[in-house]
């Protein structure tokens, strides 16, 4: 099988492995990534579905361009907050993004910290109807005024199958399944056996996961939460709101940003507000592991991606495949 793209074709059988570079928030991500796009001659394409969003900008870790190394990035810093963007979006535009990368001789690096994103790339979606509006305004309202943990609750009487396979909190995810019930009155549950044949570069991903010690981990997510603080992140959100973007967006409702939105709507002091954003980012990280333990992951690393000896580790380890 070929494939064009531009004025360059070129065979299936040609294909090298695509490698994936994960772990919860703060572990170096992105640092593995950018050392290991140096060192295979590869591309990154950013799979955290936070810094997707134009922006968001201080709590999000989006690299700069020192960071970056001279090392194209994609899909980074290119969606409008107030767009409802899903992972299905991600892995149609992910998927284009590792057939130009490819045609150029190049190897895609997915690097991020979003699960699901991944996964939907891997093992795609049933194609569902798009999102009715009013229904999803009106989720939002309830979740604004009784919270996301009664919108799961809501889940696990329409839909318990679904709901056993979400977090409590894990907001947008239960939306999405209460949005399609409440659209066309079937269950998220029965409709996801129906998706459609995986790219054939699914096989060909290899995911290497970070997995630094929980305290140090811990202790850099709290420092690193009150940086974003010090940095600015009341100001900028503030801006963000001042333009138009919605509380009740994906990109607001994320870790810190929807508790500074909770402190600018006089919910909570500014001091509980940091406190729970670092909870809220602990909790996360908790989650993203988690997340990854049921996944096919080739390769644990036991520290951060900045470690010389991690980077090594997992040098060897793709060199060897």
């Amino acid at each position: 099988m070929s494939v064009a793209f531009g004025d360059k074709s070129y065979t299936m059988r040609d294909r090298k492995l695509i490698y994936a570079i994960s772990g919860p928030t703060a572990s170096g991500k992105t640092a593995l990534g950018v050392e290991l796009a140096v060192r295979f001659d590869g591309e990154v394409i950013n799979f955290d579905s936070v810094q997707i969003y134009r922006g968001i900008e201080i709590a999000t870790a989006k690299p700069t361009m020192e960071e970056r190394r001279g090392v194209a990035h994609h899909l980074i810093d290119y969606v409008d907050p107030n767009v409802n963007y899903t992972a299905a979006d991600w892995a149609r535009d992910a998927t284009e993004k590792i057939v130009e990368i490819e045609s150029r001789g190049k190897i895609p690096i997915l690097v991020g910290g979003t699960g699901f994103y991944l996964r939907t790339l891997m093992r795609p979606l049933f194609d569902a109807p798009s999102t009715d509006s009013s229904i999803r305004e009106r989720l939002r309202a309830i979740k604004q005024k009784r919270g996301s943990e009664f919108l799961y609750r809501l889940l696990t009487k329409i839909d318990p199958t679904a709901a056993t396979k979400l977090f409590e909190r894990d907001y947008v995810r239960v939306m999405r399944a209460l949005e399609y019930y409440f659209q066309t009155g079937e269950r998220f549950s029965e409709q996801q056996p129906k998706r459609v044949e995986p790219p054939e570069f699914a096989e060909r991903i290899r995911l290497l996961v970070l997995n630094p010690p929980r305290d140090l981990l811990y202790d850099k997510i709290n420092a690193r939460t009150e940086a974003h603080f010090k940095a600015g992140l009341v100001d900028e959100v503030k801006q963000l709101r001042a333009s138009g973007v919605n509380d009740s967006t994906n990109a607001l409702g994320s870790h810190s940003y929807r508790r500074v939105c909770e402190y600018l709507r006089g919910e909570r002091t500014l001091e509980s507000a940091i406190e729970q954003s670092k909870q809220d980012v602990r909790n996360y990280a908790k989650r993203q592991l988690t997340w990854f333990r049921r996944e096919d992951v080739r390769l644990w690393l036991d520290g951060f991606g900045d470690d010389k000896t991690i980077v090594e580790a997992a040098v060897s380890y793709l060199a060897s495949t």
